[in-house]
């Protein structure tokens, strides 16, 4: 299915003139075929104000960015895009599958699918009619957040934001059934397939690129690979339903709650352990440092015994997690 569109049908304005201006003569003509005797020219005056509305239904008026796709007794041709005041075959009708639909997205056709519409305790109920115009805007589509394991097996909760459009409104009317339900399972499947490649957070071993050689790639550390490869996932399942996908975003990321305690401590472990090697080589480092210093400048000569006592005594102090209460000796090393 190829889009065809109808650029030289902005007559609008032109054929509600020329209707109104018929509707004149015709009202003007019927009198004067009372006053004069009814003739045929009557029966032509009654005929056209009976039947002339039926032009009006070729009026189409278009807003930037919307478009109308039109079929003619089944048959599709073609589409009405830009602003304007369009005229059109008046028995064509609109086609937008999506026109109920109501996602978690922004530029909607309606507000919501409802059907019927309370107004005032006790009024009519009145029939919300949906648009069947297609949004050529850019738009956003935040899917529910999804539990999905990673490449270790680790439940994470995962969420994204995907901005969108439409390209090819034949396609999108006529190659799927709902295209915004489709873009929607869509996100869904690509974001299962691919964070199932990642870890959470970097680890050993995990190749994530398919060259066979073990990378750092992770959700947490590799957001923006991550996302690109969500949004080609995603263009290369919607690209028949004549939708483009601009970008893709994650906006959630975490473990999964029945494992998120563990995961915590788990980092904080990691955390602690990592600060430790820093505290140790630093403490390590000043010791040396003062052991040099004190036998380059002949302070005290220190036996090996006496040195592994400071060195002792050093550690104890640096690396403790608790101010060292000072203790002075008055009397002699030896």
């Amino acid at each position: 299915m190829e889009e065809k569109v109808l650029n030289k049908r902005k007559h609008g304005m032109l054929v509600l003139v020329i209707t109104i201006l018929l509707y004149i003569a015709a009202i003007f003509g019927f009198i004067v075929s009372i006053a004069t005797g009814w003739t045929l020219l009557g029966v032509v005056c009654v005929l056209y104000m009976c039947l002339g509305w039926i032009l009006w239904l070729g009026l189409k008026v278009l807003k930037p960015q919307e478009a109308l796709v039109l079929t003619l007794f089944g048959k599709y041709v073609g589409t009405l895009k830009g602003a304007g005041f369009y005229y059109v075959n008046p028995f064509s009708s609109a086609v937008n599958p999506a026109a109920k639909t109501k996602l978690n997205q922004s530029g909607d056709v309606d507000a919501g699918g409802k059907g019927l519409v309370l107004a005032q305790p006790g009024a009519q109920q009145a029939a919300e009619l949906p648009s069947r115009k297609i949004s050529l805007k850019i738009m956003t589509l935040n899917n529910s957040r999804q539990k999905i394991n990673d490449c270790l097996g680790n439940p994470v909760e995962k969420g994204i934001a995907v901005i969108w459009r439409v390209v090819d409104t034949a396609k999108a009317a006529f190659n799927v059934d709902n295209y915004k339900e489709y873009l929607s399972l869509q996100c869904d499947a690509a974001l299962r397939n691919i964070v199932r490649i990642y870890p959470y957070d970097v680890a050993p071993g995990v190749d994530t690129t398919g060259d066979g050689v073990a990378d750092e790639g992770s959700l947490r550390g590799s957001s923006e690979v991550v996302a690109e490869r969500i949004k080609n996932e995603i263009q290369s399942r919607v690209g028949e339903a004549g939708l483009e996908i601009i970008e893709a975003r994650i906006t959630y990321l975490a473990y999964a709650p029945e494992i998120a305690a563990v995961m915590l401590q788990r980092q904080q472990a990691s955390a602690i352990i990592d600060a430790r090697k820093m505290i140790v080589d630093g403490a390590v480092g000043m010791v040396e440092m003062a052991l040099e210093r004190l036998k380059e400048n002949n302070v005290v000569d220190l036996d090996e015994e006496r040195k592994a006592a400071m060195v002792s005594n050093l550690l104890v102090v640096l690396c403790g997690n608790q101010n060292a209460q000072p203790v002075v000796n008055s009397g002699s090393l030896y």
